[in-house]
């Protein structure tokens, strides 16, 4: 795919922006859980697949890569930090994280880091099992055991 010069109006300003798949069950999760994280709201999230609408940024945004990995730009939109440099960028801008984010720069964690990470992004449709569009989602035992004494049937069943 091309390269996007994204120069739609900044949705907003002074807060860094999060570009993931938005039609990964995986990358939905994780986005859920960095809100929850978010308190001190640093961070906008956006669909990177909605390429009409991307934060503005000199920056040449491919579409086609920005699928393949999560992306941050920063506040300013001068930089866009991709897969797990955006994760350890993320990391030191929200508080529960800030004690792990020392450690994401000691001698060999980005090498893995960036191992791992490709890995699970390469993968991450086989690591929620999908079919026809619906993701399974694993039920609590106590959800299971309130479905049986209802009657109704799990999705295994």
């Amino acid at each position: 795919m091309k390269a996007v010069n994204a120069m739609t109006p900044i949705a907003h300003p002074g807060i860094a922006t999060v570009l993931y798949d938005g039609q990964c069950p995986l990358c939905q999760k994780s986005i859920a859980i960095l809100k929850r994280l978010d308190w001190r709201r640093r961070l906008s999230y956006h669909d990177a697949r909605d390429v009409a609408h991307l934060p503005a940024t000199p920056l040449a945004l491919d579409p086609a890569v920005l699928l393949d990995e999560m992306h941050v730009l920063t506040p300013d939109r001068q930089h866009a930090y991709r897969g797990f440099r955006a994760f350890r960028w993320i990391a030191g801008r929200l508080p529960l994280l800030w004690a792990l984010w020392p450690m994401l720069f000691l001698p060999g964690v980005p090498w893995l880091g960036n191992r791992v990470y490709r890995w699970v992004a390469r993968n991450r449709y086989n690591l929620v099992p999908c079919h026809d569009g619906a993701c399974a989602v694993p039920l609590r035992p106590k959800q299971e055991a309130a479905q049986k004494v209802s009657g109704a049937r799990t999705p295994s069943a």
